[in-house]
């Protein structure tokens, strides 16, 4: 017997001894939660439909366990308007095994035997990936550490006040400083490749930093 269900605006279909993960229910791991929304069930081609739903039909889970999907990343960026946002989500998940489906407002039967069954195949699952999680952390750390890492390095001396160069203004001037260019002779000399680095990982644009780069020759110069 199979079942179509509704929970979190999402609809399932499903059969018993199913794994399902859906958005998070308030619950314990081992807890057994109904699922009152069903919207058919049936047996091979015989299927009962709902309006919506079906009256007297419940679909009991078993919660297994309590996690969250994978992080999501929402990155705006606007060019030539020093603007950019990122925002990152990790939707909140609850992997349940399909216990009964029960029909004609019949009750759930008890499962304590499988409740120690799941927890053991939970603490067998979490097992690798704390293993995993412990072995990728130091190259983690690492990748955390390039990414703060300035894409240039600032040469020793004095910087140079880049507002004079016409398209520069304070918050432009600071997010290039924090990438290590502080002077029109950086500027000047910067090659294509650099140009293409600067397009890719700040908010201007390669035709920007071109201008820039003509300017600062001539300021270079004096």
């Amino acid at each position: 017997m199979f079942a179509v269900i509704k929970t979190g605006g999402k609809q399932y279909r499903v059969a018993a001894n199913d794994l399902l993960k859906i958005e998070k229910v308030e619950a314990n791991v081992g807890d057994i939660v109904e699922i009152g929304h069903v919207l058919a069930h049936g047996e091979g081609e015989n299927v009962t439909f709902g309006a919506p739903f079906v009256d007297g039909a419940v679909v009991t889970a078993e919660v297994v366990e309590q996690g969250k999907n994978r992080t999501v990343i929402a990155f705006k960026k606007r060019r030539r308007q020093n603007s950019r946002r990122k925002i990152g989500h990790r939707q909140l998940l609850t992997t349940v095994r399909i216990s009964e489906i029960l029909l004609g407002g019949a009750k759930p039967a008890k499962k304590t035997a499988a409740k120690a069954e799941a927890k053991a195949e939970v603490a067998a699952d979490t097992a690798p990936k704390e293993a995993k999680a412990k072995k990728d952390a130091p190259k983690e750390e690492a990748k955390a550490e390039t990414a703060a890492a300035p894409l240039f390095k600032a040469p020793k001396g004095e910087p140079d006040d880049l507002t004079v160069i016409k398209g520069i203004g304070p918050v432009a001037a600071k997010d290039l400083n924090e990438q290590g260019i502080i002077t029109f002779a950086q500027l000047a000399k910067l090659t294509e490749k650099d140009v293409a680095k600067i397009d890719e990982n700040m908010p201007f644009s390669a035709d920007q930093i071109k201008d820039w780069r003509e300017q600062a020759k001539e300021l270079a110069k004096k």
